[in-house]
């Protein structure tokens, strides 16, 4: 199993119950694949560049899936097949690549933390000549 993030365009998505509706139906094609849904992000929604297909925005939606590689090929063209996705991409994840993102994520909470802690010591020293 290999993990994918897919990008969801959704264009005829008014309401929030249609959307949730079209997400689930989006990730029970990929459980019928016998793939696992990690994580859903809806992004959501955005005017495209130009109008498509007489359509002039649309609900993006971010999910990660596990999937075996040799079914990618039949989730798009079942997807293709779907009204209601309007565009669909799909990529594999980098498993080295989000490793080393996680750690400078780490880093930079800490070091964000590290700069707090400093600047409410400084206010307390300064609160402290003042009295």
């Amino acid at each position: 199993m290999k993990k994918y993030d897919g990008l969801y365009i959704f264009a005829n998505s008014a309401k929030d119950e249609i959307l949730d509706k079209q997400i689930e139906k989006v990730c029970g094609e990929i459980t019928r694949l016998s793939g696992t849904v990690l994580d859903t992000q809806v992004l959501g929604k955005r005017s495209f560049a130009r109008p498509m297909r007489k359509k002039e925005n649309g609900v993006y939606v971010k999910i990660r899936f596990e999937m075996d590689p040799a079914q990618i090929k039949t989730l798009i063209a079942r997807y293709r097949l779907a009204e209601e996705v309007f565009r669909v991409q799909v990529l594999a994840v980098d498993a080295r690549r989000e490793e080393v993102l996680a750690q400078q994520a780490e880093t930079h909470k800490a070091r964000e933390a590290a700069r707090a802690a400093a600047a409410d010591r400084e206010a307390a020293e300064k609160d402290s000549r003042e009295d």
